[in-house]
C-alpha cells in the first residue's frame, strides 16, 4: 500500500528545555503528522549518546536516551513547577540548535533530583510494574546500568581504559561494584522505566492516530558501549578485549585513504554459534519500540571491510563475508515476518543486491543521488521497483534547498530540463522534487521536515566525517503550521499515498 512520512528525529522536536522529549510536544508533532495526511514519522536510533553526540554511537544499543525523557511528566510533588521554571530559564536560547554542552550539565542532575524524591516516596509502591519491567530487560538492562556507573565512577573513561578486574569483567570486581555502586546503578534503572513508559505511551497515541513509527538501528555498535563491555566474546577481540580489527570503508574517489570508523567488527562465526540469541534479542527489543525498522549499512551483512587495529587510516583493510541470507532466515523463523527496510546505499556489488532481493526487503533510493551527469544513475524514479523506500534525501544528506545551490552546471541543467524547472521561482525547485518522489511508484516516500519546509544548510543535521555541528537542528512549532500541513495533505493526497 501506497504511504508517505516525515523524517524528524525525536531530538529535533520543539520544546522548552534543550531537547525534543518524549512530552506534549511529541503528541502535537503526531497530531500534526495526522493534519497532514501522514503515515510514518520516521526517526534516527534513540540510544544513550556520548561523544560527538552521534546516535549512531550511543553507550548502548537496548536502552533509550534521558535527555528525551519529558521532564513536565512527573508528579509536581517530584520536580516542582519552580524547578522546571528554571530548567526552561537555562534553555531559552537553545529553541533552535541543541546544546549538548549545557545538557550534560543539567539534565541528569535535574533526572537524580526526581529520582531521589520517586526512590524516597517508594518506587515500587508508585509504580508495581517497576520491578516487572526490571526483569523483563534484565538481558541488558544491569550490564547497562553498571557500565554508565562504572564509567562515571572512572570520570568517563572509556570501558577498555578500566582497571583489568573490572575491564574483563571479573566476579569479585563486579560484585564489589554493585555494592559500591548500588544508588546509581538503581538511579539508571529508574532512568530507563521512564524513557520506555513514555515511549510506549507516544508510540500507541501514533499508532492509534493511524501513524507508524519506523526506527533505525546501526549494524555496528560503538566501540565504547555497554554491549562491547558484556560480551566481548560477540566481536574479533583478543584475551585482553583489544580489537583485532575494525569497521571503515576502503579508499575511493572522495577519499584516498578511506574511513576508519572505528567501531568493533562482529565474529559472525561465534554468533553462529549461538544461533544469533543477541541479534535476535537486539531485532526483538526494537519492534517492542518501533513499527518498521532501518538497518544502517545493510552491505555488512553480505561482506564487511576490516582495518587492523591501530591503523591510521583504512587503505590496509579487507573484505570478508558476513553471515548472508541464513542470518535473516533464522531472524525470521524465530521472530516471524519483520517489516525492515534494507539501508542499501552506496557503492554495491551484485551479492549485495542479491541479498536484498533475497530478503525481500525494501530498499532505499534518494532523488538527490540521481542527477549525475556522467552517467544515468540507478536512482532516476523511472528505474525504481514498488518495492523500495524512497527519499528526496537521508539525515546524511543537504537540504534541497541548498543541494540545488551545490551542483555543477551541468547537473543543475540535467535537474532543471528533467523537472521542467526553468523560469520558476527558487522555492518551486523543492516543490518540483518532492512531487516527483510522491508521484513515483515507491510504496513508501519519506521527505525530510526541512526539505518541506524549504530550509537551507543551517538545519542540516549531519555531515559525515565531522564533528561539533551535527545532531543540532530543531523543529520550531510555528515551522509546522496548519497551513504547511494543510499543503503535504493536499500533495500526499494527490499522489493517493
Amino acid at each position: 500500500m501506497r504511504g508517505a512520512g516525515v523524517l524528524l528525529p525525536v531530538f529535533s522536536l520543539p520544546g522548552k528545555y534543550g531537547i525534543g522529549r518524549l512530552g506534549k510536544d511529541a503528541f502535537w508533532f503526531t497530531d500534526r503528522l495526522k493534519e497532514a495526511g501522514q503515515s510514518y514519522w520516521q526517526i534516527l536510533p534513540t540510544g544513550p549518546t556520548g561523544y560527538g553526540d552521534s546516535p549512531y554511537q550511543p553507550f548502548s544499543t537496548f536502552a533509550g536516551n534521558p535527555y528525551f525523557i519529558d521532564i513536565e511528566g512527573f508528579p509536581d510533588y517530584v520536580l516542582k513547577s519552580e524547578r522546571l521554571m528554571e530548567e526552561e530559564k537555562a534553555f531559552r536560547e537553545d529553541a533552535r540548535y541543541v546544546n549538548y554542552e549545557k545538557l550534560y550539565e543539567r539534565n541528569r542532575a535535574v533526572l537524580y533530583e526526581a529520582y531521589q524524591v520517586e526512590n524516597y516516596c517508594g518506587i515500587e509502591k508508585n509504580y508495581p510494574d517497576f520491578s516487572e519491567f526490571c526483569e523483563k530487560n534484565s538481558f541488558w538492562l544491569k550490564d547497562y546500568a553498571m557500565y554508565m556507573s562504572i564509567k562515571e565512577e572512572n570520570g568517563g573513561l572509556p570501558w577498555y581504559d578500566w582497571e583489568d578486574e573490572l575491564k574483563l569483567r571479573e566476579k569479585s570486581a563486579l560484585e564489589a561494584a554493585e555494592r559500591r555502586l548500588g544508588d546509581s546503578i538503581r538511579f539508571y534503572f529508574w532512568q530507563q522505566y521512564h524513557f520506555m513508559k513514555q515511549w510506549k505511551k507516544l508510540k500507541e497515541y501514533a499508532n492509534e492516530n493511524g501513524i507508524s513509527i519506523i526506527g533505525d538501528i546501526p549494524i555496528y555498535v560503538s566501540a565504547d558501549c555497554a554491549d562491547a563491555w558484556a560480551n566481548p566474546k560477540l566481536y574479533q577481540f583478543d584475551e585482553r578485549c583489544r580489537p583485532k580489527s575494525v569497521a571503515g570503508v576502503p579508499p575511493d574517489a572522495f577519499s584516498e585513504t578511506g574511513q576508519l570508523w572505528g567501531n568493533p567488527v562482529y565474529d559472525w562465526n561465534y554468533h553462529k554459534q549461538t544461533d544469533y540469541k543477541w541479534w535476535t534479542l537486539r531485532i526483538e527489543h526494537a519492534f517492542s519500540m518501533y513499527d518498521v525498522l532501518r538497518i544502517d549499512h545493510f552491505r555488512g551483512f553480505d561482506e564487511y571491510y576490516c582495518v587492523p587495529f591501530g591503523d591510521k587510516d583504512a587503505k590496509n583493510g579487507h573484505w570478508e563475508k558476513g553471515p548472508g541470507l541464513e542470518f535473516f532466515k533464522r531472524i525470521k523463523e524465530k521472530l516471524g515476518e519483520k517489516p525492515i527496510i534494507a539501508e542499501d546505499l552506496g557503492l554495491l556489488t551484485d551479492s549485495v543486491r542479491k541479498l536484498v532481493k533475497d530478503t525481500g526487503f525494501p530498499g532505499m533510493k534518494v532523488l538527490e543521488f540521481a542527477f549525475s551527469t556522467s552517467e544515468r544513475s540507478d536512482y532516476l524514479p523511472y528505474k525504481w521497483d514498488k518495492n523500495c523506500v524512497a527519499y528526496t534525501g537521508t539525515h546524511d544528506n543537504e537540504t534541497l534547498y541548498t543541494w540545488f545551490d551545490e551542483l555543477s552546471e551541468d547537473e543543475l541543467s540535467f535537474v532543471t530540463d528533467y523537472l521542467d524547472l526553468s523560469g520558476r521561482e527558487r522555492i518551486e525547485y523543492n516543490d518540483a522534487m518532492i512531487r516527483l518522489l510522491l508521484g513515483s511508484v515507491a510504496d513508501t516516500a519519506i521527505i525530510p521536515m526541512q526539505d518541506w519546509l524549504g530550509l537551507d544548510c543551517n538545519s542540516r543535521i549531519n555531515t559525515p566525517s565531522t564533528l561539533g555541528l551535527n545532531w543540532k537542528w530543531r523543529l520550531k512549532k510555528e515551522d509546522f503550521s496548519e497551513k504547511q500541513a494543510e499543503k503535504m495533505r493536499k500533495l500526499t493526497e494527490l499522489y493517493e499515498r
